[in-house]
């Protein structure tokens, strides 16, 4: 009889939160994407500057964010309007960010869809309000 064993596999969550930006100008993407990058590792490189890719139709802006180390903190970032923002990632991961998000702008949580080993979050971002 063979008695081989497998070495166990730990399932390690990814670190990595695909960042969707939806139903803004071009301004405040950048704004919420500046934000990220000060944060998280992005692959958005510095100084890039979203771009409507249409006159008709809304325009959804991507961003994969690394949250395993995050950088300095995020200080309020102005908005002119409400932003829609998706998270989607790791439980941890996405919690992360959203925490992060929240350091720069007041967040609403706007709607979830949970799985085994991910979730998706959609955020409703505004500018910190005065106190």
């Amino acid at each position: 009889m063979n008695t081989t064993q497998e070495p166990a596999q730990e399932h390690r969550e990814s670190d990595d939160v695909v960042v969707a930006v939806t139903g803004c100008p071009t301004e405040d993407a950048r704004t919420v994407f500046d934000v990220l990058r000060r944060s998280f590792v992005s692959d958005r490189p510095a100084g890039d500057t979203p771009e409507s890719a249409s006159d008709t139709r809304p325009t959804v802006w991507t961003a994969t964010v690394d949250v395993s180390g995050a950088k300095a903190g995020a200080a309020p970032a102005r908005l002119s309007a409400p932003v829609t923002v998706e998270a989607q990632g790791g439980y941890w991961a996405v919690d992360r960010l959203r925490r992060r998000l929240a350091d720069a702008f007041t967040v609403r949580l706007v709607g979830t869809a949970a799985g085994d080993q991910e979730q998706e979050i959609r955020l409703r971002l505004e500018s910190h309000r005065p106190a």
